[in-house]
């Protein structure tokens, strides 16, 4: 399986945090197992068309906090002993996302149930996307 990371250049947030907050949910959730191998830093960083040192920190970061590790000829791959999380901790990861979508809903002016009905909207779609990759996915 091929990790796909969701990069959008024109977020707020860092790229390099995109990646760490993207591999940290990941491996929160279970869909990134031990010894899962990530990227290289070359290939994730040709493909979105960012620096490499952008990739290189956010894998430098994720390797000092326990979550990724370096395999001589692999490259990076999910650490195999690593702290499980639990629900409200996998919420909190959830937290800043929805913090900042909370206030770009009340900045459109929107109601607490057209917001929900639009984040309900949305997670159906990435389910949907995640049951059917495109076809031409590896």
């Amino acid at each position: 399986m091929s990790i796909r990371f969701d990069i959008l250049p024109s977020d707020a947030v860092p790229i390099y945090r995109q990646i760490v907050e993207q591999v940290r949910r990941r491996i929160a959730s279970g869909s990134l197992a031990a010894g899962e191998e990530l990227p290289s830093v070359r290939a994730l960083a040709l493909e979105h068309a960012i620096n490499p040192m952008t990739v290189s920190k956010a894998y430098s970061l994720l390797e000092a906090e326990g979550l990724l590790e370096r395999r001589r000829g692999m490259g990076m791959v999910v650490a195999a002993v690593r702290p499980t999380r639990s629900v409200a901790q996998r919420q909190a990861l959830l937290e800043p996302a929805l913090q900042a979508a909370a206030q770009q809903a009340l900045e459109l002016g929107l109601t607490p149930a057209q917001a929900q009905q639009q984040f309900a909207h949305c997670l159906e779609r990435a389910l949907a996307g995640a049951e059917n990759p495109p076809e031409n996915a590896p």
